[in-house]
């Protein structure tokens, strides 16, 4: 029987194997999926399965920088408990630094990356059985820079926040204020010129609502529109906020007199776009009490 992407798709979702292991799961007991299931989990590939479908919201953030390549990533737990524990911490250090050496640029190379010859998609199924959380690789980027330029590379908390800013001149201090900047302010943006034209106009919209909620004068709500517009993006563009160690001056004018600037940033931020399951912490206990 001829085994077709699908038929990989579905075993690979009720086991949580690695998807060549299903296809030649698959091919060796005639596209049964049943049987298939008890190959995967006689080879212990499948252990992971009741657990692949929880939610993990949990775990931490990297950066891992080496000359001029870096990788930043956020590895998912479903308890915070567990993104503390060693295992846990080795395991992300070894994604890092697998990921860097692979060359990967995103999420589906780097599942797809080999260390010690196995891939992070298999060190993860295997991390899940072992942990016993299911663990995962989200929002994996690569960033190459030039010998002139400089990275600035910033966990906080650990890494519940990782950035990774890249300047366009060498200057490790301007660097580091940088990048621990961007994981207090969280800039949305570089500058205003990144700023796309439908979250302006939707921001102004929102804004002329509200002032003509306020009972303001039809005559005065575009000035106070534009003023309030201005605000907004003083708040989320990274060069016009109050630098975090001086707010007395703009992030543009401290680059500015270091003779420097950001060519671009990432931060992220462990759990960001993950909707997290409401628990009864009382009738989860009662229900591991009734097992």
């Amino acid at each position: 029987m001829a085994v077709t992407a699908q038929m990989v798709k579905e075993l690979r979702e009720k086991t949580g194997a690695g998807m060549l292991d299903c296809k030649k799961a698959l091919e060796q007991n005639d596209g049964d999926i049943d049987k298939a299931i008890d190959f995967l989990r006689e080879k212990g590939m499948a252990s992971a399965a009741k657990k692949a479908g929880r939610i993990a919201a949990e775990g931490l953030c990297s950066v891992v920088v080496d000359g001029n390549n870096a990788v930043i990533f956020e590895l998912n737990s479903e308890t915070d408990f567990v993104a503390k524990n060693k295992q846990f911490l080795d395991l992300i250090d070894a994604v890092g630094n697998g990921i860097l050496t692979s060359g990967a640029t995103n999420t589906e190379e780097a599942l797809a990356a080999t260390v010690d010859g196995k891939t992070i998609e298999l060190m993860l199924i295997d991390a899940t059985a072992t942990i016993g959380e299911k663990i995962s690789l989200r929002r994996v980027s690569r960033v190459s820079k030039e010998d002139a330029q400089e990275f600035g590379a910033y966990k906080h908390m650990g890494g519940r926040i990782a950035v990774l800013a890249l300047l366009a001149k060498q200057d490790e201090e301007v660097a580091k204020d940088m990048a621990m900047h961007i994981a207090a302010q969280n800039p949305k943006y570089l500058n205003r010129s990144e700023v796309d034209q439908e979250t302006l106009e939707h921001e102004k919209h929102v804004l002329t609502q509200q002032a003509l909620q306020e009972g303001k004068p039809a005559n005065i709500v575009d000035k106070m529109v534009i003023g309030r517009l201005n605000k907004y993006l003083q708040d989320i563009c990274l060069v016009d906020q109050p630098f975090v160690k001086d707010t007395d001056q703009k992030v543009s004018q401290y680059l500015k007199s270091h003779q420097n600037d950001v060519l671009s940033f990432i931060r992220l931020e462990v759990g960001e776009g993950i909707e997290k399951r409401e628990e009864d912490f009382a009738a989860e206990v009662a229900a591991q009490i009734r097992k």
